[in-house]
């Protein structure tokens, strides 16, 4: 199995390493032993609003190889969702199976098309600002409608995370990793 996960300037941390850390021990923990990961950007370097940079594995390449694409939020998924040479990047990534979001990640999969007909949640604020490019917007922490998963504000990226280890190896899989993160949530 091999994960996209997408970077972008203005993003909130918490909502990338809060899926990322239960995932990667999906793979340190033997229940997915060839899991990958690529951390993909369309920019050559990405950082928060307060400067803290992490630099991308992959930048503009095609996204259409992966199984699993996680866009993180941010204050930055507010002008991306009008940027057009960005949002045409998000859209190589029709053929993976699955898509999912953490907080406002989710404006950037509906404005790049993948929330329609579809349920979906976001961060609380941002209800309003999800409405127009989804079926309709739930007042959840995850919600998984088909191969869209979408998670509601930032402390829900653990929770996501935990969910995924779930989804993907099984509840002793989850109880393991929940266990080593120390996780009562």
């Amino acid at each position: 199995m091999k994960i996209a996960y997408i970077l972008f300037n203005g993003i909130t941390w918490l909502d990338f390493f809060g899926v990322y850390d239960p995932l990667t021990r999906l793979q340190s923990l033997k229940f997915i032993p060839k899991l990958q990961w690529d951390l993909c950007s369309f920019t050559e370097k990405v950082s928060d609003n307060f400067g803290l940079q992490v630099v991308p594995t992959k930048i503009r390449e095609s996204l259409s190889t992966y199984d699993a694409l996680i866009v993180p939020g941010g204050f930055g998924t507010r002008p991306l969702r009008f940027d057009k040479p960005f949002l045409d990047w998000i859209r190589t990534a029709e053929p993976v199976k699955q898509k999912i979001s953490v907080c406002t990640g989710s404006l950037v999969l509906g404005a790049a098309g993948f929330l329609i007909n579809r349920k979906a949640t976001t961060n609380f604020q941002e209800y309003e600002t999800l409405k127009p490019y989804c079926k309709e917007v739930v007042a959840e922490r995850i919600v998984e409608d088909q191969n869209i998963i979408t998670a509601g504000a930032v402390s829900s990226s653990l929770d996501l995370g935990l969910y995924l280890c779930e989804k993907w190896s099984g509840k002793e899989a989850a109880a393991q990793v929940r266990k080593r993160m120390a996780y009562r949530g």
